[in-house]
């Protein structure tokens, strides 16, 4: 049995009072999302992916690869999951935090359509100059949309991997599917061998599938 866990990161309930008071105009939410698109980074939508409890060495079968984490934020993004964002537009993940930091939330409330315009110009000003385009910024913004208070997570897909054993000893790890949507490295444990250390690096590319995908798992002597 091959087990991941789903985890969001703890500011990110923080995430749809923000989003609101950057991107939902007062009596005209719909329009905006509609015809604007500008809750696009960071609107409370539901994702595909959802958190749930993280599972335990403890029910996990001798020899199992547990996937812990890997999906904390950054406190200074605020829930945003930053480094996902900007893989899929082909950016540094500095690159598209600077392009967001010129948005003006609208702190209590939803923003005016002037507000919520200027700020969807902002970032298409500063991601245009690197060959991001108004689409491009949709889709991607779209995907990653996800809805922190019911317990959920954006679009992810958890990975899992094996251990071979020989003699009491865990001799290898294999990915058997990298998954996708992490956002840092995840904490690597195989039941039965809490000695043994694993160290998991991550990618992120423009594809979605492979965003954020496990790269390799390399066991520490």
């Amino acid at each position: 049995m091959l087990v991941a866990a789903d985890l969001t990161s703890g500011s990110a309930t923080q995430l749809a009072v923000f989003l609101s008071a950057v991107i939902l105009p007062q009596g005209s939410r719909m329009k905006i999302l509609t015809a604007l698109n500008v809750s696009l980074i960071l609107s409370a939508v539901a994702g595909c992916g959802r958190g749930g409890s993280e599972p335990t060495i403890a029910d996990a079968a001798a020899g199992t690869v547990v996937f812990q984490g890997g999906y904390e934020t950054d406190p200074v993004d605020r829930g945003r999951p930053v480094a996902l964002i900007a893989g899929a537009l082909g950016v540094e993940t500095e690159v598209f935090r600077d392009a967001f930091s010129g948005v003006n939330p609208a702190h209590g409330r939803g923003p005016s359509e002037a507000e919520a315009r200027a700020n969807k110009k902002v970032l298409l000003d500063a991601l245009g100059q690197h060959g991001i385009t108004n689409d491009r910024l949709d889709e991607v913004s779209n995907y990653y949309r996800y809805q922190p208070q019911s317990g959920e997570l954006w679009q992810h897909t958890p990975a899992t991997a094996t251990a071979t054993v020989s003699d009491g000893k865990v001799v290898s790890v294999k990915i058997t599917n990298p998954g996708a949507g992490y956002m840092a490295s995840p904490t690597v444990v195989v039941a039965g061998h809490p000695d043994v250390k694993i160290e998991a690096a991550i990618e992120f590319t423009q594809d979605f599938k492979t965003n954020g995908r496990l790269a390799s798992l390399t066991i520490v002597e």
